[in-house]
């Protein structure tokens, strides 16, 4: 089935398209928007070196054409931040683990997206988190990030196929220290022919710590292993293949989610006025819709009359947590007016309002009038107009 989201980032294997070819086509396959661009991580086979290869001095010359390479962000990369990334064109002449990728992203991208190559030298596991934080600015659903890696090497079949399920139960987790723990940074029983769990562990790594705390979702697709090629695979000595997408989380609420929120919110209502403790939901009895940082506001009527609304443009925790604090900010704090009574409470309305994340305005037309909420600033003043008022009160653009 096809991810609704859009997708910001995939983990494809990089093996011979025989033994790889359809995993790595899979995810692929998932790709359900346009990209700006794409950064291509993985880890160097050939050789260590510290810090980070950028290729950005030429393009990719390949069968079907020319890749473009995006130069100028990785010039930017190289001379802001020299100590971590270098342009060494010796660094990934020799590497298969990206260019392999680059057919499927000229299929399904077309030869005007363009790529920014990093080969990761460093085995350190903390250069991941400081890699993570320099892309930090670039990991916006403009860009694709592809993570090449392929999974166990050498095992025999059957424990490649345990060993990836939990390194793929680790990388899905969105925990970075679960990775580490399996990568064994700490010991590990031994398995015979294994040499590693992930040759592409530093890329991932810093995928993770792209992806912590964002509100995104690890979506396994396919697994293989070489084994299973009728032709060349061999049981008994095989490499694992994943096929991960990394999708944004849905903001849509189900009509049960939205039952739910309405009869949180009218029982924090009825707690905040009356001065009892407040009611709580446990995260893992609710929905994931019910569970994004998005910004809300809550707005309550007393008999079609407007009687408080406060709300947040945007949240780092979860919806149903700021729908709580803004529930009660509403009924009791809501400056132009006194806190809402007991008395009161048997015709009070709730109405939610959800937020999708803001997008600047590039002219007043743009406006959709009754379906787009808007923040406006001038100067030290701030306006924030709800969807809905324009419908209320008729006013035009």
């Amino acid at each position: 089935a096809m991810l609704d989201q859009p997708v910001r980032a995939l983990i494809c294997p990089h093996a011979g398209y025989i033994f790889s070819g359809v995993v790595a086509a899979t995810a692929f396959a998932q790709l359900n928007h346009r990209y700006k661009r794409v950064f291509l991580l993985g880890a160097s086979h050939r050789q260590a070196f510290d810090g980070v290869a950028v290729f950005c001095t030429g393009d990719f010359t390949m069968p079907y054409g020319t890749t473009p390479v995006d130069k100028t962000v990785g010039k930017t990369l190289v001379t802001q931040h020299p100590n971590l990334f270098k342009s060494d064109t010796e660094l990934q002449a020799q590497e298969h683990s990206l260019e392999v990728l680059l057919p499927f992203i000229h299929r399904k991208l077309g030869d005007q997206t363009p790529v920014v190559p990093l080969l990761i030298g460093t085995i350190e596991s903390d250069a991941c988190k400081q890699l993570a934080l320099l892309l930090k600015p670039w990991f916006t659903s403009d860009n694709l990030f592809v993570i090449s890696t392929d999974f166990s090497h050498y095992p025999e079949a059957e424990e490649a196929k345990r060993l990836d399920a939990e390194t793929m139960e680790a990388i899905c987790s969105n925990q970075p220290e679960r990775l580490e723990k399996v990568l064994g940074l700490y010991p590990q029983p031994p398995v015979k022919g294994l040499v590693t769990r992930i040759c592409g562990w530093r890329a991932v790594l810093t995928l993770m710590h792209l992806t912590t705390n964002e509100a995104l979702t690890y979506h396994p697709l396919k697994y293989a292993h070489s084994g299973e090629n009728p032709l060349y695979g061999e049981n008994n000595r095989v490499v694992g293949y994943w096929a991960i997408a990394v999708a944004e989380k849905s903001s849509e609420l189900t009509s049960t989610a939205k039952t739910t929120l309405l009869a949180f919110s009218r029982q924090i209502l009825q707690a905040a006025v009356k001065g009892k403790p407040l009611p709580t939901l446990h995260p893992d009895d609710l929905p994931e819709c019910l569970k994004v940082n998005v910004g809300a506001f809550v707005t309550l009527h007393h008999r079609g009359r407007l009687r408080g609304c406060t709300g947040q443009m945007t949240a780092n925790r979860p919806l149903y947590l700021t729908i709580a604090d803004m529930t009660v900010s509403a009924a009791l704090h809501d400056g132009r007016f006194q806190p809402v009574s007991p008395e009161e409470l048997g015709a009070i309305d709730i109405e939610l309002s959800i937020l999708s994340p803001m997008e600047p305005v590039e002219k007043v037309s743009d406006i959709e009038l009754g379906r787009h909420g808007i923040l406006i600033e001038k100067g030290w003043h701030k306006g924030v107009f709800l969807p809905q008022v324009a419908v209320e009160t008729g006013w035009n653009l």
